[in-house]
């Protein structure tokens, strides 16, 4: 019925349509979510960021997932080792704390936090700052 050159332009339609349907399957699959787990990845705590609080030489951050919480304290000039620490506490509970000599960040710290407020303290070379209660 169709001859060689038909053939030839038949094949050529169904690999475009292939291509174009596998690209659109791809979009699909790695869309926007692609980019915000990329974003994600890169954040010190899962979830969402919920509160940042600054002060001299840093900040502490504030997350929230799910029926969890999680902060850290962060330098504003990562370089020589200080006194840094961050605590994070569910109200009711004990308080999650991380506090060393560190370069760049303390933390993180995760508390269960379903219908429960926080407060997150972080400090860097004694100067401390907290959020108060917070997520209620």
């Amino acid at each position: 019925m169709f001859g060689g050159a038909g053939n030839r332009r038949l094949g050529r339609l169904l690999a475009q349509g292939c291509a174009v349907f596998m690209t659109a399957v791809a979009l699909t699959l790695a869309g926007p979510g692609a980019q915000d787990a990329r974003a994600a990845s890169s954040a010190p705590c899962a979830g969402r960021l919920q509160k940042t609080v600054k002060f001299a030489g840093g900040e502490v951050r504030v997350y929230k997932s799910g029926h969890y919480a999680c902060a850290v304290t962060l330098a504003r000039k990562p370089g020589a080792r200080r006194a840094m620490s961050v605590s994070l506490q569910a109200r009711g509970g004990r308080a999650a704390v991380d506090k060393g000599a560190f370069t760049r960040q303390a933390g993180p710290v995760t508390v269960h936090a379903l219908n429960r407020c926080v407060r997150a303290t972080g400090a860097i070379s004694g100067t401390a700052r907290s959020t108060g209660w917070i997520l209620c």
